[in-house]
């Protein structure tokens, strides 16, 4: 028997008295990732009156209401017409895109959609950015308030565009106002992602910089839909940090992981960075580094008063995220083939070093430099 046509589904639930309670929930990003598991938790929870999707391709979320289309398209005003909340997770923080193209569709998308939303009598945009925002840096408290200063750079991979999400954050509601704006920040991202971060533990060892003293925060993605619903059902609101309770120091972690350190001097681990990069030899800027080198722990302070609570712990998600790397084998960020990689592997931590050197060289002769 074939299934319901999605309309009569939806039609279904707006007519029962739980449903009838609870706000229409547009999102962005809908398709795939972050945006697929949450419309697909909100279409499902019995708390919304509608589910609209919208993206440039359907996805799989059948109890939703689809429309096809780029966030930057000024038409997406009309689609939000009805909408109670909006959650923009139509993002690009992909390491292999083109920096420029990337700032371009992640501020305008975020522009068009604050403006749109407003123009439609939105009363709420939930926007997703990182706890990254708060900057990595040598003196930050452990754990960071939720309302400590951002003081991060725009010289980590897509940071300078969640600083810029960031910004037309605090500016949408004096602009349009009416318009509330929730902003979340989660930890470090684990399941189904692939960041600078991640791509640290694909090493043959994990880099640690001398004089460091890093700290570990995870968040697992069933942790950031989780409350990425409480935002969307506005059980919450404001600025606030999602992840796990508490952290790791860097022993903890090598521990727990079993992969040695390889110890090196601040300026040679920074110099090899920006030099791979600058020649386009790794996706990850030096700027990567400050996030493994220095503390970025947040408070999850809000999220704990509105009621939630993670259900992961740091060790849990650092297992799962090394049980998603095996087998790929990443140095400095890049990622390398099998051939590569059965050379990382018996060269061990001097490949790091030595290997950049050596990347280093050949393409320079290649480019007759």
């Amino acid at each position: 028997m074939s299934s319901p046509d999605p309309r009569v589904r939806a039609a279904r639930n707006r007519s029962t008295p739980s449903a009838a309670r609870g706000p229409v929930v547009a999102v962005t990003g809908a398709a795939s990732g972050v945006g697929d598991l949450l419309t697909r938790r909100l279409a499902a929870s019995g708390e919304t009156k509608q589910v609209i999707a919208i993206d440039e391709r359907r996805g799989e979320a059948a109890d939703a209401l689809w429309h096809i289309l780029d966030v930057r398209d000024p038409a997406i005003a009309e689609k939000l017409r009805g909408v109670d909340v909006v959650v923009h997770l139509a993002l690009d923080l992909d390491l292999e895109t083109d920096p420029a193209a990337r700032t371009a569709y992640n501020v305008r998308g975020t522009q068009t959609v604050l403006t749109a939303a407003a123009a439609a009598g939105v009363r709420r945009v939930v926007l997703c950015t990182s706890a990254m925002v708060y900057g990595a840096l040598p003196d930050n408290d452990i754990p960071l308030s939720e309302d400590a200063e951002l003081r991060a750079t725009a010289e980590a991979t897509g940071v300078g565009d969640l600083l810029e999400i960031e910004r037309l954050a605090r500016r949408a509601p004096r602009a349009h106002p009416g318009l509330n704006v929730t902003v979340v920040r989660p930890a470090t991202l684990v399941g189904g992602t692939d960041t600078a971060l991640t791509r640290y533990f694909e090493s043959p060892r994990l880099l640690v910089v001398a004089g460091s003293r890093p700290a570990w925060q995870f968040c697992h993605v069933e942790d950031l839909v989780s409350a990425l619903e409480y935002a969307a059902l506005e059980k919450v609101d404001g600025e606030f940090a999602v992840g796990c309770d508490g952290w790791l120091e860097q022993e903890e972690v090598e521990e727990l992981s079993g992969i040695r350190r390889m110890e090196l001097p601040s300026a040679v681990a920074l110099g090899a960075a920006a030099r791979l990069h600058r020649i386009g030899l790794t996706p990850s800027p030096a700027g990567d580094l400050a996030y493994t080198m220095h503390p970025w722990v947040v408070s999850v302070g809000r999220l704990h008063d509105a009621g939630w609570r993670p259900s992961w712990t740091n060790e849990e998600v650092l297992a799962a995220l090394l049980e998603e790397v095996a087998g790929r084998h990443t140095v400095a960020g890049r990622r390398l083939g099998r051939k590569d990689a059965t050379a990382a592997g018996a060269a061990g931590a001097t490949v790091a070093l030595l290997g950049t050197a050596a990347l280093v060289r050949r393409a320079r002769r290649r480019r007759g430099l």
